[in-house]
């Protein structure tokens, strides 16, 4: 069972899936007006509770997919985090001491089911798969051996990105990664009550049904733990806080020629234990 944020008939629900489509809570729980409110309140056990054993009030085909939280205080994304991505710089330098860190904005994501969009300005959009995590209990300076605790739920991201954008400037990524609805996140959020949900899970990226990335989070360069530990450091984590932990080498950058998406690709993220995030590509 994954909470869920949709839209059906023009009104956005939160809820749960269930068998053959979704049950909306949203309604029943109206003192939470988005989920990220139910986990800001520590409450995501008492609607799991609540949607036990009961049926789909929307049917598969009756609603669309958001953004799992379509109002966090902050998206934070992790750059080169696994060996192979540091290698691909090809500037023979090792793994650098602390992580590659920039920001999102909730506009540059679609829900799953949804088609990435490809900008006029742009045919370089491409495709990153990641496991995202959603912050539960905020902190400053959280300990790396503590948190774990803080975490709420996982979910995939297709970090979608503009390439020849973020290569504008001299110093950041910010244009490359920010195109409206670029990316996906989704389908929903997994509730996290277990360290061995994250450590060494499979992570892998389809594309038309070929193999494009896959790699294992045990050999991420920063974990998850130290991730949380180190951006905590310089700024407050709220409960709602999405932290895309890194994508495996496999972009379609890295082929020779490249492989940028195009209208009518289906792009899958998939990770054991979470789910797969699937999205096809269309223009403007």
């Amino acid at each position: 069972m994954m909470l869920v944020t949709f839209t059906s008939d023009g009104q956005q629900h939160w809820g749960v899936t269930a068998p053959g489509g979704v049950l909306a809570l949203s309604g029943e729980f109206s003192q939470w007006r988005t989920l990220r409110s139910v986990i800001e309140a520590g409450s995501v056990a008492l609607v799991l509770a609540a949607a036990a054993n009961r049926s789909a009030s929307h049917t598969e085909q009756s609603f669309t997919y958001d953004l799992p939280i379509p109002d966090p205080e902050k998206i934070i994304c992790v750059g080169v985090n696994f060996p192979d991505r540091n290698a691909e710089y090809k500037d023979g330098q090792e793994a650098p001491p602390n992580m590659s860190l920039f920001v999102r904005f909730p506009r540059s994501f679609t829900g799953h089911g949804k088609p990435l969009i490809r900008p006029p300005e742009s045919p370089q959009l491409d495709y990153e798969g990641e496991i995202a995590v959603v912050i539960g209990k905020g902190g400053r300076r959280i300990p790396e051996d503590q948190a774990l605790s803080h975490i709420a739920a996982l979910t995939l991201c297709n970090e979608g990105t503009i390439r020849d954008w973020v290569r504008h400037a001299k110093f950041n990524v910010t244009q490359g990664k920010n195109w409206d609805r670029s990316g996906a996140m989704g389908p929903g959020l997994v509730p996290f009550t277990d360290p061995a949900q994250i450590k060494d899970i499979r992570l892998t990226t389809r594309v038309n049904g070929d193999v494009r990335q896959d790699d294992r989070t045990g050999r991420m360069l920063f974990p998850v733990a130290r991730q949380i530990a180190y951006i905590s450091t310089f700024t407050t984590l709220v409960p709602g806080d999405i932290i895309v932990t890194g994508t495996p080498t496999g972009a379609g950058a890295r082929f020779d020629p490249p492989i940028w998406l195009k209208p009518g690709d289906v792009v899958e993220i998939e990770a054991e234990g979470i789910g797969v995030l699937r999205n096809g590509v269309a223009d403007e």
